[in-house]
């Protein structure tokens, strides 16, 4: 990956979608998947294996994958992530026709308990027969840091605490950590110190950025992390989102505020940006609501004007 090369992982079908109120249909799903691969996106973490008793709207995981087989062919390949947290995830996701998965644990302790009903250091457990398990079949396995700046629970989280939980998943063998501000309270100050606590036990090219946008800080943070090096970053189509354990998080920062950003930058993402606020907007359309991305809804506006 060149130095101005950026992956940009979008979340949105997953990550985005799960804490919808309204039932998303699967036909819905797959059409937004398939605009955001045809928009240029190479990375469309496409659904969760979770249980639907804890997770309703990802119920449909099985019909999910099975539809992306039909999507309309883009000129380049496109990897299709899911979430599996547990053994019983991860068999499902591989009997689905994953080839990747992503783990997810906590950087504060509180939060854990709250959101996956364990301590870090049993989450990072129930992880080690997935590692293993991924090892054996050839899987991909991308590991999930949140609250990395801070907890809805906690406050504020040590820096050095994130950089010992987040060099436990990449030594279990994670090929890329994402380090997740799940609360958006992060600035450029904190997300820097930050990243050189984790820098110091995990290359930088293995790192990731996923930043909400709670505070109207999503872009600074990423423009941050470019600048400390950091080449893969996670966001959300319109800034789908939020977090069901943080009261008055909102979504993850837009894609489109991201590609704008990195566009004006010189960076190459291999995105269409004209495609991308297209799909924003026509799933902000179908969930009835306005996009929270400021570039689309700019852009929408000059069009229209």
């Amino acid at each position: 990956m060149t130095t101005n090369q950026v992956r940009i992982v979008e979340v949105g079908p997953r990550d985005g979608l799960q804490n919808e109120k309204q039932v998303v249909t699967t036909a819905t799903k797959l059409e937004l998947i398939g605009k955001l691969a045809l928009a240029g996106l190479r990375n469309i973490e496409a659904t969760s294996f979770v249980s639907p008793k804890w997770v309703p709207q990802m119920a449909d995981h099985a019909a999910i994958m099975a539809g992306l087989h039909d999507l309309p062919a883009t000129p380049q390949p496109v990897n299709y992530p899911v979430l599996a947290p547990n053994m019983k995830g991860y068999e499902a996701a591989v009997a689905a026709g994953a080839k990747e998965v992503a783990v997810f644990a906590a950087a504060s302790e509180a939060f854990s308990q709250k959101n996956i009903n364990c301590s870090i250091a049993e989450s990072i457990a129930r992880f080690e027969p997935v590692f293993e398990a991924a090892r054996r079949d050839g899987v991909r396995v991308r590991g999930y840091l949140s609250c990395v700046i801070a907890c809805p629970y906690e406050g504020p989280v040590a820096p050095q605490q994130v950089a010992e939980v987040a060099r436990r998943l990449f030594e279990l063998g994670s090929y890329e950590v994402s380090l997740g501000d799940t609360i958006g309270t992060g600035t450029p100050a904190t997300v820097q110190r930050m990243l050189e606590a984790v820098a110091a036990n995990i290359p930088v090219a293995q790192l990731a950025g996923h930043y909400h946008d709670t505070y109207g800080m999503g872009v600074a943070n990423v423009f941050a992390s470019y600048q400390f090096g950091l080449r893969s970053f996670d966001s959300s189509i319109a800034g789908l989102g939020g977090c069901p354990y943080a009261k008055g998080a909102t979504g993850n920062v837009a894609t489109e505020d991201v590609v704008y950003l990195l566009h004006g930058l010189g960076a190459h993402t291999g995105i269409d940006l004209d495609a991308l606020v297209d799909a924003g907007a026509w799933i902000s359309e179908v969930l009835g609501r306005a996009s929270q991305s400021r570039v689309a809804r700019a852009l929408l506006a000059k069009r229209a004007g």
